[in-house]
């Protein structure tokens, strides 16, 4: 497993929260960050065990779900159904980011 992957569900476990909070008040937008979090790691594991164009195609995927991610958790914050408290996960989120960047 890519150090970044085990970065990236460290980052889901600090997502537990937030996510139980946006859901909360919008279902939708807590399932669409669920989602895109899981597809991070799940597009990094298919990665790792890809070679060529199909491999950075799931780092450049993985990549594309961590925006999401971001942005979840963004709407989330404007929207007030979470205030603070992401740090941790935007953290991790940009190292993460650096690390598919390397990737792809």
């Amino acid at each position: 497993m890519l150090v970044i992957q085990e970065i990236a569900v460290d980052m889901i476990r600090e997502l537990r929260r937030p996510i139980a909070e946006i859901e909360k008040a919008d279902r939708d937008l807590g399932k669409q960050l669920r989602r895109a979090a899981a597809s991070v790691v799940l597009n990094m594991g298919e990665g790792s065990g890809s070679t060529g164009g199909t491999q950075r195609e799931r780092y450049r995927n993985a990549l594309g779900s961590l925006s999401e991610v971001v942005a979840c958790l963004s709407v989330g914050e404007a929207f007030g159904y979470i205030s603070g408290g992401t740090e941790g996960v935007m953290s991790r989120a940009r190292r993460v980011a650096k690390g598919l960047r390397k990737l792809t």
